[in-house]
C-alpha cells in the first residue's frame, strides 16, 4: 500500500497515512507551484488503495488536457458537470460502478442564496455519495471570488461534513478565511506550504519552504474532554511516480 508519502526533516521517521486518515479530514494550503497537488495526489494513491471510491471536484473547470498527468491513472474518469439529463444519467452510472471520478466544475453554479440549494450542492450531497466516497474539494484560483459567490461556505462545510461517512481533502491556496477557527476545527490534518503573506498563518518557516515542503499539524486521537493537542513537523513529500 502506497501510504509512506514523505519523511519528517526533524527525524528519521517516515510520514505515514493510516486509516484514520480516511475518516477525518485535510486542508492543504500553499503557493502555487508549492506541491499541493502531489500532496493530494499521495493521500488519492492511498485512498484507491484502501478500497474507497474518490471524487475530486476541480472547482478550476479544467479541461481534461489541462489536468495533471499524474492523476490520469487507470483510475481517471473525467466528467464536467452541468444541469443536463445527460450529465446526471453518466453521472449516477460512474456512481453505481464505484467508479473513481474527476469532476470539472464552475462554481458559479453553486447558489448565493442561503435558502436555496443549488443542483451542484444537491449533487454533492447525493446518499450514494455521501455513504461510499472520498472526496478532494481542489479550489479555483481566485479565491475571492470564490468565497464571495459561496457565502455559506463555513455553514455549508459544517452541515456536509456531518452527512458523510469518511473524510474528504480540501485544496486552496492561502486565503483568510482560513483563519477562522471554527473553520480550522473541521479539519484534523494540517498541511500548510510556501506562504508569501505571513498575515494569514504566524509562523517565519512557511516563506521559506521549498516545493514540496510542509508544515504538518495533526490533532491527536486521545480521549479527551477538551480539544486534543496539536503536534507540529515540517516534512517533504515524496515526488509523485508514475510507477508507485
Amino acid at each position: 500500500m502506497r501510504n509512506i508519502i514523505g519523511k519528517y526533516e526533524s527525524s528519521i521517521n517516515a510520514l505515514k497515512l493510516k486509516e484514520r486518515s480516511l475518516y477525518y479530514n485535510t486542508l492543504i494550503l500553499a503557493e502555487e507551484g508549492a506541491g499541493k497537488t502531489n500532496l493530494a495526489c499521495k493521500i488519492r494513491n492511498y485512498v484507491i488503495d484502501s478500497n474507497v471510491p474518490t471524487l475530486y471536484v476541480d472547482y478550476a473547470d479544467s479541461n481534461e488536457e489541462e489536468i495533471e498527468e499524474r492523476y490520469k491513472d487507470e483510475h481517471f474518469n473525467y466528467i464536467r458537470f452541468d444541469e443536463s439529463e445527460t450529465f446526471k444519467e453518466e453521472f449516477n452510472q460512474l456512481i453505481a460502478q464505484r467508479k473513481h471520478i474527476y469532476m470539472a466544475v464552475n462554481p458559479n453554479y453553486f447558489s448565493n442564496k442561503r435558502d436555496i440549494k443549488s443542483k451542484l450542492t444537491q449533487t454533492l450531497q447525493t446518499q450514494e455519495l455521501l455513504d461510499n466516497y472520498y472526496y478532494f474539494f481542489h479550489d479555483i484560483k481566485n479565491l475571492d471570488g470564490f468565497y464571495v459567490k459561496f457565502e455559506d461556505f463555513l455553514l455549508y462545510m459544517l452541515g456536509f461534513l456531518n452527512l458523510k461517512k469518511f473524510g474528504l481533502t480540501f485544496l486552496a491556496q492561502p486565503h483568510e478565511v482560513f483563519e477562522n477557527p471554527q473553520l480550522k476545527l473541521l479539519f484534523t490534518f494540517l498541511y500548510l506550504g510556501k506562504c508569501s503573506n505571513l498575515e494569514y498563518f504566524n509562523t517565519a518557516q512557511l516563506k521559506t519552504l521549498q516545493k514540496n515542503r510542509f508544515f504538518h499539524q495533526y490533532r491527536t486521537a486521545h480521549r479527551t474532554l477538551l480539544f486534543n493537542d496539536i503536534v507540529s513537523n515540517t516534512v517533504k513529500v515524496n515526488e509523485y511516480d508514475v510507477e508507485e
